[in-house]
């Protein structure tokens, strides 16, 4: 229960940092509506072309929005100096992790939302007849992405070239979730989601391999 209760407050105090200053989503959100609204213009109004790219679309705008939100999870530990604080605060370190990656999935749930109203409202595509199975392939892949984000966002915070070392240490790592999150999504979105079984045991296995492995070196990464 102790461990339960810091992990809570960790995902409550990262939640409400990302409330009052709105840095991470809030610079996520025009992004992924940016990059709609422009490929859809390029591709023009050829329905069958975009119901072909639009799930890749939508997780590039997740991936994207990922390490937005990663590089924000340690980033105002990091710069007023309090990251030292929390490293020798009593909490436990994997609660700190798993907390950190709760609140980081909670705010690509809210943009996944918004992205996928807006696919459906600009390019008047159906989600499908599957939804179970598009919410399931986005839940397991925010999921995914979102124990990386907490793991390497710890390694950017207390790297001098931060800014840049994220997305080469996160984007690589995070390619199965795209490759089983687009297949899942299309899937969904064609009438075929019974051939989706493969691609979300593929997502499932990597969200626990990844959160065993951030529970686990979290503390040795924290105090480098």
């Amino acid at each position: 229960m102790r461990f339960l209760r810091q992990t809570a407050a960790v995902a409550a105090k990262d939640l409400r940092i990302e409330l009052r200053g709105r840095h991470g989503m809030a610079a996520a959100l025009p992004f992924a509506g940016t990059l709609l609204v422009s490929m859809g213009l390029a591709l023009g109004p050829g329905r069958s072309l975009l119901e072909a790219v639009a799930p890749a679309l939508l997780w590039i705008a997740v991936l994207f929005a990922a390490v937005l939100a990663s590089r924000q999870a340690y980033l105002i530990e990091a710069e007023d100096g309090v990251l030292e604080g929390v490293v020798l605060s009593p909490a436990d370190r994997g609660a700190i992790f798993l907390g950190k990656a709760a609140a980081i999935a909670a705010g690509l749930a809210v943009l996944e939302a918004n992205v996928l109203v807006a696919v459906v409202l600009l390019f008047d595509l159906s989600l499908g007849a599957s939804p179970a199975v598009l919410v399931g392939g986005f839940a397991l892949g925010t999921v995914g992405l979102a124990a990386v984000g907490a793991l390497f966002g710890a390694v950017a915070a207390s790297a001098a070239s931060r800014e840049s070392i994220l997305p080469l240490l996160v984007l690589p790592l995070v390619t199965p979730v795209l490759l089983a999150g687009v297949r899942t999504t299309e899937l969904a979105i064609s009438g075929r989601a019974a051939e989706a079984g493969s691609w979300l045991g593929l997502l499932v296995a990597f969200d626990c391999v990844m959160i065993a492995i951030g529970v686990l070196v979290i503390g040795q990464v924290l105090e480098e």
